[in-house]
């Protein structure tokens, strides 16, 4: 990675291991986009989630994670892929609570045939931790997510956009397929208030995913 990239604010730690994400990332993205092209959303990513993350520890970390989403959906933005599995973009508010427990049983429901990605329009510092809690008790870990802005490259490479109480703030793309879900927002509430929450988007992941037959009605 060029010294060019980098300021002087940025840790030295956080810059090592970014320079060992690029290399990475330049390794999956092979012949797709320049190692330049790599270190700059390597950067504008770890700037992103700097400017609200609580977790300093592992911000270079969630940096190559928000990069590689990124990258993912910029490739196929321009036919630069030949993954041709369905992408979800799940978006709230703050990218804490109902789209974190959504993209949680996604993944967890999914596997490996779709592709699902998280944002926020006004993202915060912390996934909520009675999410965590009440997604542990399903036996789905998102603990190790972080909260995240959404992405044009990311909206227009999704099939399929879930809203839920973000309003005018969320995006939106003349011929996307959008999904506007009506949940109450877990912030503030505890494990008990938010089960139900979970349930509800638990059925409605399954009935999103039939529709994309992903999964089997």
């Amino acid at each position: 990675m060029t010294d060019s990239q980098f300021r002087d604010d940025i840790p030295l730690m956080h810059v090592m291991t970014l320079r060992s994400s690029a290399l990475l990332l330049q390794k999956e993205f092979t012949g797709m986009f320049s190692a330049e092209t790599i270190e700059r959303f390597l950067v504008t990513s770890y700037d992103d989630i700097a400017a609200r993350s609580t977790n300093d520890t592992f911000l270079a970390l969630f940096a190559e994670r928000f990069a590689r989403d990124r990258l993912t959906a910029l490739a196929r933005v321009e036919g630069r892929s030949d993954d041709h599995r369905p992408i979800v973009l799940f978006l709230c508010t703050h990218n804490a609570g109902r789209s974190q427990m959504a993209l949680g049983y996604f993944r967890a429901l999914a596997g490996e045939r779709a592709i699902g990605w998280s944002g926020g329009s006004e993202p915060g510092n912390q996934v909520n931790p009675a999410a965590i809690a009440a997604m542990a008790e399903v036996g789905i870990d998102i603990s190790g997510e972080f909260p995240k802005p959404w992405t044009d490259e990311e909206v227009r490479a999704a099939d399929v956009v879930v809203t839920m109480g973000c309003g005018d703030a969320c995006p939106l793309f003349p011929g996307k397929r959008y999904e506007d879900w009506e949940l109450t927002d877990p912030n503030g509430l505890g494990v008990d208030d938010v089960r139900p929450i979970r349930d509800e988007i638990k059925s409605r992941v399954e009935a999103l995913l039939v529709s994309l037959d992903v999964l089997v009605g």
